[in-house]
């Protein structure tokens, strides 16, 4: 073969044109503002049900002006750098940091670390801890930052059926002595089906099989407990869990993320983490503004209340319709089936004023492309009450 003459790029451009023909072509779709529960496409104001700020902090004028005034922006503006120009350590590292660190450890009585993000956390942390002589035993519907975690460690890894813990169980059994350490990874809210991880039965397993566990909250932090921690703070197990991930860009309206996990395991993180070690900190203002949400943390109990309200009642409506929806969360997929039939449902949910973007394969299963509608605490029922009408319109005219 004349390996000058192949066309190299090719292979390339036949896979985007497949992506096109199965409506599963992804591409940028610009917004030129986000204002409160809203967002502004082309001049045109739409209800925003495709954003994570499930607490509405990110766009709450409000709580961002009380930041500038609180830090009085207009005298000392050259406080917060806006890049930290290095790793943490390296020069990067800040009295911020600590605060922030020292702000969550309150909270969950844990030490905790940063991350740039939830999926630096997790192409970092799994890899750590996983090494050639452990095995990792991941739910199948972990999110793509966990399962590249796993690929990226040399550990074996072996998924278990989506919430299925006889099958977790089975695995152990046939493989625990096997290896030296077994990690078992899950979320604890899964966002493609707004469902919710047994985290009570996760422990029993991980004392009974003697296993490390990983548990991400990417999700529920900030929505879930008394304090607003997590779903493994309402189940009163976090000091039963190795490592929990949180995010600060989603419910907490900021970027990044944090371990919580033990001084231990801390220390060798600060050692073997990767994409802490030689990644560029956050800038010292998110790293601020990020410590200012979490000292608001335990005084949003009505915005939480608020959004599980908003949600049961949507969940009810969505059942009067006879309309197939999943999981049991503030994040409800509604499932349609073929992508090109999604696809459809979602123009209609926006030529009537919702954005809601359709989810496609590979990102969910083939055959279960849906609508997922992410609800926010500053929404009403008013704002929602229509969406379940819509979708079964458009899919009986279809």
């Amino acid at each position: 073969m004349n390996r000058m003459k192949k066309d190299i790029y090719k292979k390339f451009t036949l896979e985007l044109d497949g992506l096109k023909e199965k409506d599963s072509f992804r591409s940028f779709k610009p917004y030129s503002e986000k204002e409160n529960k809203y967002i502004n496409i082309s001049g045109k104001k739409y209800l925003n049900l495709s954003s994570n700020d499930y607490l509405g902090l990110s766009s709450n004028k409000e709580i961002i002006k009380e930041f500038y005034v609180t830090n009085k922006f207009d005298e000392k503006c050259l406080k917060f750098r806006l890049g930290s120009a290095s790793s943490r350590l390296l020069t990067g590292d800040s009295f911020l940091h600590t605060e922030l660190e020292s702000e969550l450890k309150k909270l969950y009585s844990r030490e905790v670390l940063t991350f740039n993000s939830g999926y630096h956390a997790n192409i970092s942390i799994i890899p750590a801890i996983a090494s050639r002589s452990d095995l990792i035993l991941m739910d199948k519907l972990c999110h793509a930052s966990i399962i590249d975690g796993s690929r990226l460690s040399f550990a074996k890894s072996l998924n278990f059926n989506h919430l299925n813990y006889e099958n977790l169980e089975d695995l152990l059994k046939r493989h625990r002595d096997k290896y030296e350490n077994v990690m078992i990874v899950s979320e604890s809210l899964f966002s493609m089906d707004g469902d919710i991880a047994d985290i009570t039965k996760l422990v029993k397993l991980k004392k009974k099989y003697n296993c490390i566990l990983y548990i991400d909250e990417a999700h529920s932090v900030g929505v879930y407990g008394e304090n607003g921690l997590g779903l493994c703070e309402e189940e009163g197990l976090i000091n039963e869990i190795d490592f929990i991930i949180g995010t600060f860009g989603k419910a907490l309206g900021s970027y990044g993320a944090f371990a919580v996990t033990s001084r231990m395991f801390k220390e060798y993180l600060v050692n073997k983490a990767r994409s802490l070690i030689f990644t560029t900190a956050l800038p010292p203002i998110i790293i601020n503004w990020s410590t200012f949400i979490i000292k608001k943390l335990l005084g949003l109990t009505a915005e939480r209340q608020k959004l599980f309200e908003i949600t049961k009642e949507l969940r009810r409506l969505f059942q009067e319709k006879g309309l197939e929806v999943i999981g049991s969360s503030h994040i409800i997929p509604v499932i349609i089936g073929l992508n090109d039939k999604t696809l459809k449902v979602a123009d209609r949910l926006k030529e009537k004023g919702f954005y809601c973007l359709p989810i496609r394969p590979p990102t969910v299963p083939e055959g279960t492309s849906r609508i997922r509608i992410s609800l926010t605490s500053n929404m009403n029922i008013d704002d929602i009450i229509k969406i379940p009408q819509i979708i079964s319109n458009a899919l009986k005219s279809d």
